[in-house]
């Protein structure tokens, strides 16, 4: 075991010695985190401005457009008045306005005969989240009138007598919505891309790993640290070590500089640094996979590029998983990253160290497929 830790502290060393181990172990993942994090500051919060041409000017049209000043979407839009359908179109494409809702004549007359004119909402290319956000708003007023309609209709059917349709702006479903907290926090560009940075960055490491085998049996050290009094499983082991805690200090860091420069950390040091630790283990079955596969360091350097990339952009390192297509957040699911980036965002919500195994249990699974594949390729190609 000793001879191990001696093989361990010897390629810290020469590790520590090239400048590009600390770079891409330490710095570049701090400032990559800090760029990204004050280039995405804000965009966790929505707001809008749209505009309203009303060309019914009844009651429900009134009501409609009381309901986007009101104090309900005071957070999310500003209404910006218009005087005609073809300003606001301009405003659009001049990138001033979201969205515009275009709220067409006998809109009122039409609900109270029992149907109802379609209202237009338009939206500009560069402003989809608006346009879906305007849409919504306007098919639940529509979903609210119909239900509305419905119940006067019940109502009259019942025997109560006439009732003045421009009640039904009005009305209200049962229903009541009552905030509460929900015990979590909103996850912030620092709470997602400080912990993506920080394992993209470590994830470089597998070359180094892989790469320094190579050169060593090239000059000769593996031959003679193999007729030394240390087996080839304390070698094997040392530098499994070396990997493992280089991995575990580089992320490390980048979890304590951006949790303190950033605001709140990644969450609570147990569960993060269960992660870490995993991912750390992850590190090292990698870099044998990447020296079991690989026949240089020319090799292990193309081989390391490819399997770190790959996980990087199916595990979701550069965008926000939330925000994916589904099918990207499955895929991130098959790769350790993936699990780690699930497991540090529920920390950042707010979720309990609990909420850690399941991914920790998925990223030692898949180190334990990766060591399953790498043992034969090892045995048969260095035997």
């Amino acid at each position: 075991m000793q001879a191990a830790f001696v093989v361990a502290a010897k390629d810290l060393r020469q590790r520590l010695r090239d400048r590009s181990a600390w770079a891409l172990g330490f710095l570049a993942p701090v400032a990559v985190a800090l760029l990204m994090s004050f280039a995405f500051q804000g965009g966790e919060h929505f707001h809008t401005k749209v505009a309203v041409v009303d060309q019914d000017g009844g009651a429900l049209a009134t009501a409609f457009t009381a309901l986007l000043a009101g104090p309900q979407l005071d957070s999310v839009l500003d209404v910006v008045p218009v005087t005609s359908e073809a300003e606001a179109r301009a405003l659009i494409n001049e990138g001033e306005l979201g969205a515009v809702f275009l709220i067409p004549q006998g809109f009122t007359a039409a609900a109270h005969g029992g149907t109802t004119e379609p209202m237009t909402v338009l939206s500009g290319i560069d402003s989809p989240l608006a346009g879906t956000v305007a849409r919504s708003i306007g098919d639940s007023f529509v979903a609210q009138l119909n239900a509305d309609r419905l119940s006067m209709a019940t109502a009259l059917a019942a025997g109560a007598g006439s009732v003045d349709p421009s009640e039904m702006a009005g009305l209200r479903l049962p229903e009541q919505v009552v905030p509460k907290a929900a015990g979590t926090e909103q996850l912030t560009a620092a709470g997602y891309y400080g912990p993506a940075m920080g394992i993209f960055f470590m994830f470089f490491a597998i070359g180094f790993g892989a790469r320094g085998y190579f050169e060593e049996r090239a000059n000769g050290t593996l031959d003679r640290i193999a007729v030394a009094p240390v087996g080839a499983g304390a070698l094997l082991l040392g530098k499994a070590l070396a990997t493992f805690v280089y991995g575990v200090a580089s992320l490390s860091s980048v979890a304590l500089i951006t949790g303190l420069v950033l605001g709140p950390g990644w969450g609570p040091p147990l569960a993060v640094g269960m992660v870490i630790v995993a991912l750390a283990l992850t590190l090292v079955c990698l870099t044998a996979f990447v020296i079991a596969v690989a026949g240089s360091d020319r090799q292990a350097d193309g081989i390391a590029s490819l399997v770190i990339f790959g996980l990087v952009l199916l595990g979701g390192n550069f965008i926000m998983l939330g925000g994916a297509p589904e099918i990207m957040r499955k895929l991130a699911l098959l790769t350790p990253n993936g699990w780690a980036l699930r497991a540090f965002t529920d920390l950042a919500g707010g979720a309990g160290w609990i909420s850690v195994v399941q991914p920790v249990l998925a990223i030692l699974l898949f180190c334990v497929v990766i060591s399953a594949i790498t043992v034969p390729i090892y045995r048969r190609r260095f035997r």
